[in-house]
């Protein structure tokens, strides 16, 4: 996947989305999702990375327990041939869920136009 299409995906869950965190929380209303590349896991040989190789957290926030939210996103990473890990996580202070699905990504380079 090119990172575009991995925006691409993240866009295609039809929900309020930005990299990371948005600027100012009180101009998103739950649901929203939020979405980073955490680290890196790059198959290296010979001093270099040959492979790039991005740990992808998606990060669903819902008001309410969302279950039909759950399995578009869930479906969405499956039709996409992307193996997941989910977990979940009421956050008290804010009242929200917050459920993050967890995965690695094979980072091709940007396709050139």
């Amino acid at each position: 996947m090119t990172y575009t299409e991995v925006n691409e995906l993240i866009e295609s869950i039809g929900l309020p989305y930005n990299y990371d965190h948005f600027e100012d929380e009180t101009d998103v209303t739950p649901p929203f999702v939020t979405f980073a590349f955490t680290d890196s896991d790059d198959l290296m040989a010979d001093n270099v990375n040959y492979q790039q190789i991005r740990p992808l957290s998606i990060f669903l926030y819902t008001r309410l327990k969302d279950f039909e939210t759950e399995a578009k996103v869930e479906g969405i990473l499956t039709e996409n041939g992307l193996t997941y890990s989910r977990s979940e996580k009421f956050l008290s202070n804010e009242k929200l869920f917050r459920i993050i699905y967890t995965m690695e990504v094979l980072i091709n380079a940007e396709e050139q136009g």
